[in-house]
């Protein structure tokens, strides 16, 4: 119950709302609590043998008593609901923000799946305590103390008899609570594996059709399926257990009434309308006695569900704010490594690179597949930070730029091309909210794709489907380029963002591209010789060290991995001619 207390925070800008809504409540059940009063004393005057008038009298006293008691029940749940709602979505907003500040490395660690049952039904859940939760505690509180009082009031002897059944609801809630939080953990967490699998088989639809693996997937789904539906049962039984259980002291109570009530009548110690009026009163209590079992399951499941959040929510972002930033007077694009090493838990992926890349200048890093590419260039826009050693930008280390300023000047095409399930437009403007028709039509015809944009039947306005599937992958890594372009930085990386092209039109993005980098500092990486022999300096990695530098034609003559690239290529491309 520990998690609940983060709640605390998220309830504070409504305390006006809750002691509004809580007042309401009190006085419904206040108001509420003279029916049962206002019976016995009709039933006191029949007895009387008053005049019909009477009679009339307390029927209406009945129903204005019921319509103001509606009138605040209505403004509690109209009041402390709303209030749920309202706090659900500074807590949703709270939680999504806090994912956007998190590291690439958490979402190594965590499925999406499961992340994504987080933000729904967990918070669901949450919500649930803020509503119902409030609500219908405060609502049978009131309830129970004012019924108590009349019940006192009417026979305090019977009264005690029914509160003999307190301790024994009380020692059931405590222990088919916590029996509560136990399943209902296990449930969420069972929800998420679900997720999860159905978001990936949604997500890898088509690699699932390519390998025939669609049996295979539906009997693992399955699997999971039932395993939810078995967990949920569990549930339900205890549920089913509990509800009877409280319903059994009622049932007890009510006997005790009945035995004892008729005996008072029938001794003219208790009058008939003494004796309605403490059976109504026990009805009241009725909705008490169901609730504490139903309030103590939704404040089970929403701490189970707030603990799940909280293991999110104290997850520092890895890669933060500095306290005090620091900006040069011009942007230059001057890029400096200084002994940096870096390394994913116990796999050292980059060892003490020192490169120093001038401001307009055009750098290409080559190298095998994992010798740490990719990984070099998130170092500058710090989706990781160095294990050792330092990178600058302009002189300062970037870990003391302003972090949304650092990103703002840089334009990086990475290696997977994701697309959002927009239009093409949209997905090129993202990388400037603001961006002009005119600009994106303009950065389309640099990155080559245009032309394909002209053929389909909606041009800019053809939306692409889930992570780009309408286009192919050459269509999307350009729609990627042209995001990147778009954001007119001082730097430009380019992740193998050509791999996926034919060389012809290669070609053609690499000359309008040249006119691009002018005056901008730009880092290509690239498996392909053609891409990155007019770099003005290129550079080799090999397990996670630089062990080739140089101009094109310096490095041919050095006989390394670069000149061994260039000739395999090359007779290749022979070979391909001749074919």
């Amino acid at each position: 119950m520990n998690s609940l207390r983060h709640l605390l925070p998220y309830l504070k800008p409504y305390r006006t709302a809750i002691i509004f809504g809580s007042v309401s409540a009190l006085i419904s059940s206040g108001i509420g609590a003279l029916g049962p009063w206002l019976l016995k004393l009709a039933i006191d005057s029949i007895q009387a043998g008053n005049a019909s008038h009477e009679l009339l009298k307390y029927a209406l006293l009945i129903v204005g008593v019921a319509l103001v008691a509606g009138f605040f029940r209505f403004l509690m749940r109209w009041i402390l609901i709303g209030m749920s709602r309202e706090v659900e979505l500074d807590l949703r907003n709270r939680v999504f923000k806090h994912l956007q500040s998190l590291s690439a490395s958490f979402y190594n660690k965590h499925r999406t799946g499961d992340l994504m049952a987080r933000m729904t039904n967990d918070l669901e859940s949450v919500r649930s305590i803020l509503g119902p939760g409030i609500m219908y505690p405060i609502d049978t509180f009131g309830l129970a103390v004012f019924s108590i009082i009349m019940m006192i009031i009417v026979s305090p002897k019977l009264t005690l008899y029914v509160l003999l059944m307190t301790p024994v609801v009380s020692v059931s809630v405590f222990y088919l609570g916590r029996l509560t939080h136990k399943l209902y953990t296990r449930i969420q967490e069972q929800y998420s594996a679900l997720s999860d699998a159905a978001q990936e088989n949604i997500s890898g639809a088509r690699i699932v059709r390519a390998f025939a693996q669609e049996e295979r997937e539906i009997r693992k789904f399955d699997m999971l399926n039932r395993e939810y539906v078995i967990r949920n049962v569990a549930m339900v039984k205890m549920q089913a257990l509990f509800m009877p259980l409280m319903f059994l002291f009622f049932e007890i109570g009510a006997a005790i009434i009945l035995y004892l009530g008729g005996r008072g009548i029938i001794q003219g110690v208790m009058s008939l309308g003494d004796f309605v009026a403490f059976v109504g009163y026990l009805g009241m209590l009725e909705w008490p006695m169901i609730a504490i079992g139903w309030v103590a399951n939704l404040i089970q499941r929403g701490a189970a569900s707030m603990k799940r959040i909280n293991e999110i929510m104290k997850v520092p972002p890895e890669i933060a704010q500095p306290e005090r930033s620091r900006m040069p007077q011009e942007i230059r694009g001057e890029i400096v490594f200084k002994s940096v090493s870096f390394g994913y838990e116990k796999s050292e992926i980059l060892r003490e690179i020192n490169l120093h890349i001038k401001p307009g200048q055009t750098v290409a890093i080559v190298g095998r597949t994992g010798s740490g590419k990719t990984t070099l260039v998130n170092l500058l826009t710090r989706l990781f930070d160095p294990t050792f050693g330092t990178v600058l930008i302009d002189g300062i280390p970037t870990t003391e730029w302003d972090l949304e300023k650092l990103r703002a000047e840089i334009g990086m095409v990475p290696q997977d091309a994701f697309l959002f399930s927009t239009t093409v437009e949209r997905n090129i403007a993202f990388g400037r909210g603001n961006a002009r028709r005119e600009e994106v039509e303009k950065v389309s015809g640099i990155a080559q794709i245009d032309k394909d944009v002209a053929d389909f039947v909606n041009g800019y306005e053809t939306r692409v489907g889930e992570r780009g599937l309408t286009l192919s992958g050459g269509q999307k890594g350009r729609v990627t380029l042209a995001r990147a372009l778009i954001r007119d930085p001082r730097i430009l990386i380019l992740d193998d963002a050509l791999a996926a092209v034919d060389t012809h039109t290669e070609e053609e993005i690499l000359n309008r591209l040249r006119d691009f980098m002018k005056g901008r500092t730009s880092i290509v990486i690239s498996h392909r010789v053609s891409t990155v022999k007019h770099a003005d300096r290129i550079y080799v990695l090999e397990g996670g060290k630089i062990v080739e530098q140089g101009k094109h034609d310096e490095l041919l003559k050095q006989g390394g991995y670069y000149a061994e690239l260039e000739r395999r290529q090359r007779l290749e491309e022979e070979l391909e001619r001749e074919a």
